[in-house]
């Protein structure tokens, strides 16, 4: 059952940034491997880790193909659903390019300053295919780079055993966690090939975990480098992200997923309760969350997750989520609750409340990675098919950063042009030539000076 709890019986500790535990050490020794030994250690990793070490890393676009062609012969919706997501992510991400705007401007005479947006050359992006292969972070990752005009994007995901080395693989008792299937054909996921295909990945690399973030970060002789990566996973990948960030750069480090939802008696609580146990099951570790001023709600949402939980397929992992980490906390009035949510800093904010309260709410809220208004946009439409990336700012980031967007693929740079005999560029000459004399800079102050005709003594 999920605790309930009034607002000062909420811990301080439920506003902090949640640790589960260092793995920097390992990681630390992964990345160095790799910068220093290249394809054979991701090899090894390879065994260590996962089901497969093929021979060559690079996934034959051939096998990207084929497996895009399967999907659409044997699972239509599934190739159209994400064909139709893949299209709504490019429209918002060309929409939100849009705002980057390059620009020149005379702020004085003769002093012409402007702004040109570029991107990068080449992304990486990771995704997962652990418990539940995230077939739609293929759509979220890449997306947003094919919208900034990257040329080059370059995806890593966890090996899998070729169809044509698992008669193989099955002989020898290889093939599992454990006891990987070693010098196969580089193969992955099918539905995440084939969704790398769609979205138009043809660079894709059967390289899983940390070791996958280090070979994008420094190159390998297989996997070229990159200049920013992109994607979630698990604490090891997070770490190796945040320990490779200046190397490359890097969307978040993101951790645990978690929604809080705001709700009056309006909300229907089988949809909230939904919503909550749709975030529950991601991991044992998820954080579902709400905060209603309705006692009675509150309970009949607590009921409700707990007849729901008996017919979920994945009931093992959201119990545990909703009994070590979830909680309904009662408020005295819905702006409280906002006030909260605005501590807390939610990966996902629902408003599930009347509509005339919306826009008030609306204007309340400002600490969010993605906000979700009214009963009927259900925070998983975020997560598949509504336009929004769904690689969103968590454990409190939320108070300083957004999400995943086409701005993180994209370089604001600015530059200067001059006509020295006008009266702005002289006077910016006069006031960097005094500027560099009192930091003591002489030859800063120089360089100005001789713009103004004066000469070196």
């Amino acid at each position: 059952m999920i605790k309930i709890q009034k607002v000062n019986e909420v811990e301080d500790s439920f506003f902090n940034g949640r640790n589960f535990g260092s793995s920097i050490d390992t990681v630390r020794t992964v990345l160095e491997e790799v910068q220093k030994n290249g394809d054979s250690a991701l090899k090894e990793y390879g065994l260590q880790f996962d089901v497969s070490s093929p021979k060559t890393l690079k996934i034959a676009e051939e096998d990207l193909k084929a497996c895009a062609e399967k999907l659409q012969k044997e699972n239509p919706k599934l190739y159209d659903s994400l064909c139709y997501s893949r299209d709504l992510a490019l429209r918002f991400a060309e929409k939100q390019k849009e705002c980057f705007t390059d620009f020149e401007t005379e702020l004085e005479p003769g002093l012409f300053t402007g702004q040109k947006t570029i991107p990068v050359e080449t992304a990486g992006v990771y995704v997962p295919a652990g418990r539940f292969p995230l077939v739609s972070t293929v759509i979220m990752t890449v997306t947003p780079a094919v919208a900034a005009g990257v040329k080059n994007i370059v995806l890593c995901t966890p090996p899998r055993v070729h169809p044509l080395d698992k008669k193989n693989a099955e002989s020898s008792g290889t093939g599992l966690p454990g006891k990987a299937f070693k010098d196969g054909l580089p193969y992955a996921d099918e539905n995440i090939m084939a969704a790398a295909y769609i979205c138009g990945v043809r660079n894709a690399y059967a390289v899983g975990g940390s070791q996958a973030i280090a070979a994008m970060a420094f190159g390998t002789e297989s996997v070229p480098r990159v200049d920013v990566i992109v994607g979630p996973g698990n604490k090891f990948v997070a770490e190796a992200k945040k320990l490779v960030y200046g190397t490359v750069g890097i969307d978040m480090v993101a951790g645990p997923t978690e929604v809080f939802i705001i709700a009056d008696e309006s909300a229907d609580a089988q949809w909230v309760a939904a919503d909550l146990l749709a975030q529950a099951e991601h991991d044992v570790v998820a954080q579902p969350v709400l905060a209603t001023d309705s006692e009675a709600f509150a309970e009949k949402v607590s009921k409700e997750i707990d007849r729901q939980l008996e017919t979920l397929l994945t009931k093992e992992t959201a119990s545990q989520s909703i009994k070590n980490c979830g909680r309904i906390i009662i408020t005295k009035d819905l702006e409280e609750a906002c006030n909260i949510a605005n501590r807390k800093a939610p990966e996902h904010l629902e408003l599930a409340v009347e509509k005339e309260k919306l826009e008030k709410l609306q204007m309340l809220c400002h600490n969010y990675g993605s906000l979700f208004m009214g009963h009927g946009a259900a925070e998983v439409f975020g997560d598949y098919a509504a336009g929004l990336n769904h690689t969103l700012p968590t454990s409190g980031s939320a108070r300083f950063t957004g999400g995943l967007s086409v701005r993180v693929f994209l370089k604001t740079v600015t530059t200067l042009r001059t006509n020295v005999e006008e009266s702005g560029a002289k006077k910016s000459a006069e006031a960097s030539g005094v500027l560099g004399d009192a930091e003591g800079l002489a030859a800063h102050a120089r360089a100005a000076r001789l713009r103004l005709g004066v000469g070196i003594k």
